[in-house]
């Protein structure tokens, strides 16, 4: 435990950045599955799955909760696997 009170109050900060965090990266997981699933299926909501994981993926990319390119490269993967099975 950090002894300096400035310190301390940064370690309660992460924390609370860090569960906020983890809460949209699950769901981000959880939205780009989706999406893949009904893509693969070539179901009717398959549209709008991607859409909407492509748009959480752009949300996270700007926020910083993952790193711009990392949810360029997801939005990438996600469209070509429309684009071949669509």
């Amino acid at each position: 435990m950090a002894n300096i009170k400035s310190q301390r109050k940064r370690n309660r900060q992460n924390e609370q950045r860090r569960l906020r965090n983890k809460t949209v990266r699950t769901e981000l997981k959880t939205r780009v599955k989706s999406a893949r699933d009904a893509i693969e299926r070539s179901a009717p909501e398959a549209d709008d799955n991607l859409r909407t994981a492509q748009k959480r993926l752009a949300k996270a990319g700007g926020k910083g909760v993952v790193h711009k390119r990392q949810a360029a490269r997801r939005t990438s993967r996600l469209m070509r696997g429309a684009a071949r099975n669509g």
